[in-house]
């Protein structure tokens, strides 16, 4: 935001694609998460981790599921719509 210029010294590429490894990285010291806050509420808690860069994360407003308005919807895909209306 505005003309904040931040560098970091990278060493190396390092790719995963599970939140919870993502976590435990930075938790290990191999550099910046950007994960859900339940994969790292612990690390935060006890001062594993600390927040960066707080005011260019935005606020999640939750998940948004986009279906085709079916009357006769496939049982798989109801299941999963009902599970998501229910758990918020």
């Amino acid at each position: 935001k505005g003309r904040e210029t931040i560098e970091m010294a990278v060493e190396g590429p390092l790719i995963l694609d599970e939140d919870h490894l993502i976590a435990q990285a930075a938790v290990d010291g191999a550099g910046l998460a950007f994960v859900f806050e339940d994969y790292v509420r612990a690390p935060l808690a006890d001062g594993r981790l600390i927040r960066v860069l707080e005011d260019w994360c935005p606020p999640f407003d939750g998940f948004f599921v986009y279906y085709p308005s079916r009357r006769q919807m496939r049982p798989a895909l109801r299941a999963f719509v009902d599970f998501f209306k229910v758990s918020g």
